[in-house]
């Protein structure tokens, strides 16, 4: 977040200050082909232009593992594709996971705790920490909770990399990763002792040999773990390493010097010329925990986790009272059209999700991936009921935020007006976190009783219990319109045409090229530009329109409302103008002329992979210098940075961008921001994608859009504009620690509020999707001007929740005597009591190799007792690689078969599940025999004491003399048992082969896991 702050006076601008942004922009504006990873103001600010940030390493290994799991599916294109299609979603999900990574150098609760960053040589509590989120990280993704997966995974990446920067790992010589740091069954290598001396007194930037003899010794029997003390907390012991850098105030104390490697820069990383080998490590480390998580959840869940290719989910909110006959007809349509459509397309067919909702009850959600469950479901829905006119809306709206994916359509059908408008500032703030349009279809049909008398049929409009509010959709509209979604007026009679919208909106790579609003009644002029890449062009239009002339980029003119012509079709339904531009579209600037009466809507959407994300940060100082991402809406007529990451370029096809102009309402210009493209090749022409940057010198202090401007690969004006409107504000709001929930326990959330005008009072309201909370609010308080407020909110989690819950916790902070609010949303995790950190072990009971030199005449085999180290018991097992065959004993097998025995043929494996079989003087009962390929095996049910072990034994020909045991428990704790043919078999976790096309999907594991999720064992 972006404050560092506490309690007092804050945004006190010093000249020293003043003097890094400068100095840091110049700099920026001279180094245009430079990488700006969130790493690169640290870059900047150290004048190390090629070190390797926490983004970087982030950012790589997650698109590395992603390519590679895809071209290991069967779902695989060329190369190019792959990079182009991976979808706004996935770079979206990347920046979640590299979020929560920086946000441990820059929140006050993170940024100077050792145990996050493996300092002060809390090694031991660190690899804790790092086991809990390893764990907190599974819980949620079996849950479906995936941007609490994200979050977990992120806050792992940045402590796992650290260890290698701030130990002294690479100073013993170790060229490959710390196993024990997340395997406990690892051999561990000890922590120096308090009183024991590490370092040498250190008088220069650069530090040779400065740790001891005992520190650097490459002899494994006789190495020592040592890490550096940071500033003051806790205190240095005399003699022991600091971090070192000239942020580092324990660099003085003896031993001077320090040792992190975190730059390349002698004056804030000591032992900079190690810079490179720690960043190498770390990355081998995140690759390593990725292909684990992959091969833990399968390949088609790590793909849902970071949204690749995922197509729009599909998001209904519908009124199920006695009136909505039509308006459930309509989106029964509308589903159906668009789920014959995608069963037509390659890919996933995403997420279906409703939530119906009336007077009292709201829910239940039904989401499913089965889009025929989903039309089942729809067909069931029932329009029943009525009552007072207002119903229950928020709360479904919210429902659905919480439930469906970042930057989803969300569709809502009703004729009522919200009865829980209390909840428009809970639902404001997940519209606006996740980046979420909501479309409003609302029906209010003067006619409708006398329509339905000359239909014949007899149903109960709703009770009117006193006259209507005419502006009692107010709270909608203003949804719709902070969101970039539309809110149509139309009637029954109308609404299944009107409904097409969502047709419209939710296909595949739609991109917004104008979204205005305004509310003249007099003639208006709108433009909007085609690139070479945009296709299928569609404007909808609501309100009244009198006129409107639609322009080419040739100068053709056609007067939509009263001519056919050659530019394009227009369809009037009431509350909705349809228009679609008619091929072949001419790249160029379009224009639109019109006169309306009253409030109007433009909305201009195409097809096309190109688009963008964004977001606002302003710079800290403090542990680690860097550009801090702001949360919720920026600060009016403050200075900030605008990072945009522009998605779906494709490599073969150059385009340039030039600048963002920041839009009113109306569309008005109010500010141009030029942009330097601060992406380092590999990054951008690798993987299609390219971050740039800009220096707002003061956020406008009015509701404004993004537009982004550029060139195509034709030299065609390209323009992409963002959804949402930001809305500026005078108020922050910073949710410091986001605690896991335990069963049965109570946890504090802390917060600051930062004021940023006059002293006056605030209101807090706080919300859950759980009701763990103990008051909601409104807490009200006062803060001084350009003051701070720090407060708690207190949560009690029921002894019945269920571990990889997570509970949607919703901030918002708002003046009494202005418009100024602002909001945080933070995702907190239920947890098991007494996490199980222990993964499985394997254990060999006997080697037979007798392998001559023509190799395809003996075989080999390998006995191995599988037991699990903890308490939640044996899960499954899987043969992950390897060409011989793996058979499963309750018993220890027996020692006289010939090595031939246990070969079947190519599909003999299957018919050998729970037979009897006899070998040599021994009766044994084997209950499977897996081969490579085959689904993971749940083995959970036949081992019912945890201490028990399992015996297997894998025989292979001896042209073969590896393999790999993949060896789940039931907490999700992994081992991987790598087998050789040799005397001595090696073990080891986290295999840095890249397993490329021949990855075995892992889907069987991970429904055997949802299956156990809720079990006691966990």
């Amino acid at each position: 977040m972006m404050s560092e702050l506490g309690r007092g006076r804050i945004w006190e601008r010093t000249g020293r200050q003043m003097h890094w942004f400068i100095l840091a922009y110049l700099l920026l504006l001279a180094l245009p082909c430079m990488g700006f990873l969130p790493g690169f103001w640290s870059q900047v600010l150290t004048l190390s232009w090629n070190s390797h940030t926490h983004q970087y390493i982030t950012e790589q290994a997650i698109l590395n593992v992603t390519l590679e799991t895809l071209r290991g599916t069967k779902d695989q294109g060329s190369h190019a594709d792959e990079q182009t299609r991976l979808g706004r979603g996935f770079w979206r999900a990347v920046g979640e996971v590299v979020k929560s990574n920086t946000d441990m150098d820059f929140l006050s609760s993170t940024r100077s705790n050792p145990v996050y960053h493996f300092d002060s040589e809390r090694v031991n509590s660190a690899m804790l920490m790092l086991r809990q989120f390893w764990v907190q990280t599974l819980l949620s993704v079996w849950a479906n909770e995936y941007q609490s997966a994200r979050h977990s995974l992120g806050q792992l990446f940045h402590s796992l990399q650290d260890f290698y920067s701030h130990s002294n790992w690479v100073e013993m010589g170790q060229r490959s990763i710390y196993l024990h740091l997340l395997q406990p069954d690892e051999p561990p290598i000890p922590v120096a002792q308090e009183d024991t001396p590490t370092c040498m007194e250190c008088f220069s930037f650069t530090c040779r040999d400065n740790l001891l003899p005992s520190l650097t010794n490459t002899e494994r029997n006789s190495q020592l773990l040592t890490t550096g003390y940071f500033s003051n907390s806790p205190p240095k012991p005399q003699g022991k390493c600091s971090h070192g850098g000239i942020l580092d105030r324990s660099r003085y104390m003896g031993a001077k010097g320090g040792i992190n490697k975190d730059s390349n820069s002698p004056v804030f990383s000591p032992h900079h010329y190690l810079h490179v080998e720690a960043a190498t490590l770390a990355n081998e480390a995140t690759l390593t925990v990725l292909r684990d998580l992959r091969d833990t959840v399968g390949n088609k869940t790590f793909l849902k986790l970071f949204s690749v290719k995922q197509v729009p989910a599909l998001v209904f909110v519908i009124d199920t009272t006695g009136s909505m006959f039509e308006e459930i007809t309509a989106a029964r349509l509308r589903a159906y059209s668009i789920i014959q459509r995608r069963a037509n397309s390659p890919g996933q067919p995403g997420t279906f999700l409703l939530v119906p909702f009336h007077d009292p009850e709201v829910g239940p959600v039904f989401e499913t991936e089965d889009p025929n469950q989903f039309m089942q479901h729809l067909q069931n829905l029932m329009a029943l009921g009525g009552g007072d006119e207002p119903e229950m809306c928020l709360s479904a709206i919210q429902l659905a935020l919480i439930h469906s994916p970042p930057l989803s359509e969300i569709f809502v059908f009703t004729d009522a007006s919200p009865k829980d408008a209390h909840l428009f500032d809970a639902v404001k703030a997940l519209v606006l976190e996740k980046q979420s349009k909501v479309t409003f279809l609302l029906t209010d049909d003067a006619t409708y009783m006398t329509e339905r008398r000359r239909r014949g049929r007899k149903r109960r409009k709703r009770r009117r219990r006193e006259a209507l509010s005419p502006d009692r959709f107010s709270l909608y509209s203003s949804l719709s319109s902070l969101s970039g979604g539309l809110t149509v007026f139309t009637t029954n009679s109308d609404i299944q045409d009107v409904s097409t919208i969502v047709e419209d909106n939710i296909a595949v790579d739609k991109v917004t090229l104008l979204h205005v609003e305004s509310d003249q009644e007099l003639i208006s002029s709108h433009s909007f530009r085609v690139d070479s890449s945009i296709k299928n062009v569609t404007l909808h239009v609501t309100g009244i329109l009198r006129e409107c002339i639609l322009t080419g980029p040739s100068g053709q003119n056609q007067s939509l409302l009263n001519e056919q012509g050659p530019l394009a079709e227009l369809k009037y339904f009431e509350g909705l103008y349809r228009i679609r531009l008619l091929a072949p579209i001419q790249p160029g600037q379009w224009k639109l002329l019109t006169k309306c009466d009253g409030h109007i809507t433009f909305n201009v959407i195409g097809d096309s992979s190109v688009d963008f994300l964004y977001y606002f940060a302003t710079v800290t100082n403090e542990t680690h210098p860097g550009l801090a991402r702001v949360e919720g809406s920026p600060v009016a007529g403050a200075s900030a940075f605008l990072v945009l990451t522009v998605t779906g370029l494709v490599p073969d096809e150059k385009a340039s961008f030039s600048h963002v102009t920041l839009l009113g309402a109306e569309g008005e210009s109010l500010k141009k921001v030029w942009l330097n493209s601060s992406s380092s090749s590999s990054s951008s022409s690798s993987y299609s994608v390219e971050e740039l940057v800009g220096w707002v010198d003061s956020v406008p202090r009015v509701p404004f859009c993004v537009q982004l401007t550029g060139r195509d690969s034709r030299a065609n004006k390209l323009e992409r504009v963002s959804t949402e409107i930001i809305q500026p504000t005078h108020v922050q709001i910073q949710v410091l620690s986001a605690p896991r929930l335990v069963p049965g326990h109570s946890t504090m959330v802390d917060f600051d509020i930062l004021n940023h005008g006059p002293a006056r009072l605030f209101n807090l309201t706080t919300d859950d999707d759980c009701r763990y909370l103990h008051t909601r609010g409104p807490h009200r308080f006062h803060v001084a001007e350009q003051g701070s407020f720090r407060g708690q909110v207190h949560l009690h989690t029921p002894a019945t929740a269920k571990a990889g819950a997570t509970v949607t916790l919703t901030l918002t902070v708002r003046a009494l005597n202005s418009a100024d609010s602002n909001y945080a949303v933070t995702y907190l995790t239920v947890v098991p009591p007494d996490t199980d950190t222990s993964p499985p072990s394997c254990s060999a009971a006997r080697v037979q190799s007798s392998c001559p030199t023509t190799c395809s005449e003996s075989n080999w085999s390998i006995s191995l007792a599988v037991s699990d180290r903890g308490r939640s018991g044996l899960a499954a097992l899987q043969l992950q690689k390897g060409e011989g065959t793996l058979t499963l004993f309750l018993n220890p097998p027996p020692t006289g078969d010939s090595l031939e025995e246990a070969q079947p043929g190519p599909n003999q494996h299957q018919a050998h599940r729970d037979e009897t079989t006899s070998g040599g003087h021994h009766h044994h009962h084997h209950k499977a025999i897996l081969e490579k390929g085959d689904p993971p095996l749940n083995v959970s049910e036949w081992v019912l004491d945890s201490s028990q072990p399992l015996w297997v034994r894998y025989t292979s020909s001896c042209c073969f003399a590896q393999a790999e045991l993949l060896v789940w428990d039931t907490a999700g704790n992994m081992k991987r048992c790598h087998l050789t043919s040799g005397e001595q078999r090696q073990q080891r976790d986290g295999s840095t082969e890249t397993s490329g096309a021949g990855q075995i999907t892992l889907t069987g594991f991970f429904f055997i896991m949802l299956g156990l999720l809720w079990s006691p064992l966990i």
